[in-house]
C-alpha cells in the first residue's frame, strides 16, 4: 500500500502542476485553492504516507492504514472536483460536495494520525 499511495501521488503531483501551469499562462488564478491542495494532500501527504507505511508495515498492513488510504483517495477527488467546480461557475449549491470530501480527508488524516502512534515503533 505504502507504494500504491507514492504512485498514486505523482498523478496528484502531475494535476496540481498542470493547473498551476495552466493558470500561469492563462493569468487566471481563481483554482488557486484547487492547485494549493492538490498539491498539499494530494501530492506531499500522500508521498509522506506511503513512505511511512513502506518503513513501517504493521502501519501498512493494519486496518486504519487501509481506512486512511480509501477514505483519503475517495474524499480528496470529490473535496477538489466540488471545489473547482463551485469556483468556475459560482454554484455555492457544491458547497456540500466540499465539505463531504473534506470531512472524510479529515477523517483519514485522523485514521492516520492514530495509526502512527499506535504501530510506528523501532522494533
Amino acid at each position: 500500500m505504502g507504494i500504491k499511495l507514492i504512485k498514486i501521488s505523482t498523478i496528484y503531483f502531475l494535476i496540481g502542476v498542470a493547473l498551476g501551469y495552466g493558470m500561469s499562462i492563462s493569468h487566471i488564478y481563481a483554482l488557486s485553492p484547487v492547485h494549493v491542495h492538490i498539491n498539499l494532500l494530494g501530492w506531499t501527504a500522500l508521498t509522506l504516507a506511503g513512505i511511512v507505511y513502506y518503513l513501517f508495515p504493521n502501519a501498512e498492513k493494519s486496518r486504519l492504514g487501509k481506512w486512511h488510504f480509501w477514505l483519503h483517495n475517495l474524499g480528496l477527488p470529490i473535496m477538489m472536483g466540488s471545489l473547482a467546480v463551485m469556483i468556475v461557475t459560482k454554484n455555492e449549491a457544491l458547497g456540500a460536495g466540499t465539505a463531504v470530501g473534506a470531512s472524510l480527508v479529515m477523517i483519514s488524516v485522523i485514521l492516520f494520525t492514530i495509526n502512527v502512534w499506535k504501530n510506528v515503533k523501532i522494533e
